[in-house]
């Protein structure tokens, strides 16, 4: 069994860098929400607990707080940002409101190197990003660092071995935030580095094997990383009682449908390939809601499912490969905020299905996904190919989707990937497609004007989709492919780049 850290998720836009951290550094770390009861936090067995920053005052009404029964399970302890400060108000310290926010760049001032600051040079870059400030500790906690504007940058009661940082070790920004949670981790929490992409698919076969027995599984395969990956799992497992069916729904990538087919079948899968592209035509007409785009696709894609499974005997479960970021950004791990957009994968399943879910990659970040696959000797054409989501060029279709309107971007986005393949940058974008804009522009062709439609490219770099920045893309590629788009694809004259980065804005449009 792994080792296992807690990160108590307070609401900060950085709480899954936390939980990516710790599993960088071979241990398994799982998020779970402020509020959850402690019972089962006891029942979670964690080594240690993290909890993360957040938004919130510690003097707002409704602001977020824990049992502070919390304080005596004898573990670790790690506060960061608002996780400092409720810990401190909490135990009988003092928080006062800041006269100014204090956000970006500050320097270390350590007072105390002997334990979670072990081996941190003085003086080193870290991160702020407050409102709040410490006044006065509790009984038995001292400073341990220090900044220009924060007299306390971090405390520790190192009998309890709590620890607390105003500032975020988890980011990037943060010159050592790597090694002071490696020091939180290894040499305070005594935890031991066994989380691999080895022990994972070695555990996640034999789980899978125990909880399917002799019953037959469905999965769903797209032609993308995750449910590729999924399906290997599950074939290692039950070899030939994995049936896996390859549904067309008419909103595939260009010439998707057959390099599926081949490759699974050569890979020795049992395939069914379904050519249902006039059913999801036919349900989707006359939508434009993007939410409503994706329930309609996921239920559509179930009932399929359903229905083949009827088909085969035995057929007990279903396979997918939701992500723990689509568990993450479905299920909003914050209590109450607002779920930012539903996923196929976890937010279209209808309460009537009758297959039971097998989900063997949900533990899981993007890139962990990729490491399993090659542990799993999973081709690296598969492997390295970009996420393609669930509801497939629906949700890159602004407004209603109709036959012509995918045929169109479905070449627009086939031109793009290849010119940045042709360029030799594929392979160091996380993401690229095109959105098509259903807005009417005026342009020139020849001597005639033409009033046609727009297409968004889209490109990003990432770790894991969490955060993303875009792709800076030379100036003549994005020129080749405009040119092409233009002159190849029949109803469009104008081409635009995205530059947002997420957050704020999201990777796909819909």
């Amino acid at each position: 069994m792994h080792d296992k850290i807690l990160v108590l998720d307070f609401g900060s836009q950085y709480t899954q860098l936390i939980a990516r951290r710790i599993r960088e550094l071979g241990v398994y770390s799982e998020i779970k929400p402020f509020n959850t009861p402690l019972n089962d936090i006891k029942e979670a067995f964690p080594k240690a607990i993290i909890f993360s920053g957040g938004p919130a005052s510690v003097w707002d009404k409704d602001s977020p707080s824990i049992d502070s029964e919390i304080f005596n399970m004898q573990i670790p302890i790690l506060g960061i940002c608002y996780g400092m400060q409720i810990t401190v108000h909490l135990l009988g310290g003092k928080v006062e409101r800041s006269d100014r926010r204090e956000f970006g760049p500050a320097k270390l001032k350590i007072i105390d190197n002997s334990d979670l600051l072990a081996g941190i040079p003085d003086g080193s870059d870290i991160w702020m990003s407050h409102g709040d400030h410490v006044l006065e500790l509790p009984e038995g906690f001292t400073a341990i660092a220090a900044s220009d504007n924060s007299p306390v940058a971090a405390v520790k009661n190192e009998n309890l071995k709590m620890y607390c940082t105003q500032f975020h070790p988890e980011v990037v920004h943060t010159e050592f935030g790597k090694e002071i949670l490696s020091n939180f981790v290894f040499n305070i929490s005594g935890c031991k580095s066994t989380w691999t992409s080895k022990s994972f698919a070695e555990t996640s076969i034999k789980d899978i094997r125990e909880k399917v027995g002799s019953s037959k599984v469905i999965c769903g395969l797209s032609g993308g990383v995750d449910s590729a990956v999924a399906a290997v799992i599950i074939q290692h497992a039950i070899m030939d009682n994995l049936y896996c069916i390859f549904v067309d729904t008419g909103l595939l990538r260009f010439n998707e449908a057959a390099e599926v087919v081949e490759s699974f079948k050569h890979m020795g899968f049992n395939l069914i390939h379904v050519d249902a592209k006039d059913r999801f035509f036919k349900k989707l007409s006359g939508v434009s809601d993007p939410e409503k785009k994706r329930k309609i696709i996921g239920e559509e894609f179930i009932n399929v499912f359903d229905e083949e499974a009827s088909k085969i005997e035995g057929a007990e479960f279903l396979a997918q490969g939701t992500l723990y970021p689509d568990v993450i950004e479905s299920v909003s791990v914050k209590g109450p905020s607002a779920t930012i957009k539903s996923h196929h994968n976890v937010g279209g399943l209808p309460e009537k299905m009758k297959l039971k879910l097998v989900e063997p990659l949900r533990e899981l970040f993007k890139d962990e996904v990729r490491a399993v696959g090659f542990e799993l000797g999973i081709p690296e054409n598969i492997l390295n190919r970009h996420p393609f989501p669930g509801p497939g060029l629906a949700i890159r279709i602004m407004g209603e989707i109709e036959e012509d309107r995918v045929e169109i971007l479905r070449l627009a986005d086939h031109i793009f990937i290849d010119e940045i393949k042709k360029a030799g940058i594929y392979d160091e974008i996380w993401q690229a497609f095109c959105v098509y804009l259903p807005i009417k522009t005026v342009g020139v062709m020849g001597d005639e004007r033409t009033y046609e439609d727009v297409i968004s490219l889209r490109a990003v770099t990432s770790l894991d989709g969490m955060t993303a920045n875009w792709a800076r893309i030379p100036y003549d590629v994005l020129e080749k492919t405009s040119v092409r788009i233009i002159n190849e694809v029949k109803g469009i004259n104008r081409v635009v780049y995205d530059i947002s980065t997420k957050p704020p804005s999201t990777i796909e449009w819909e």
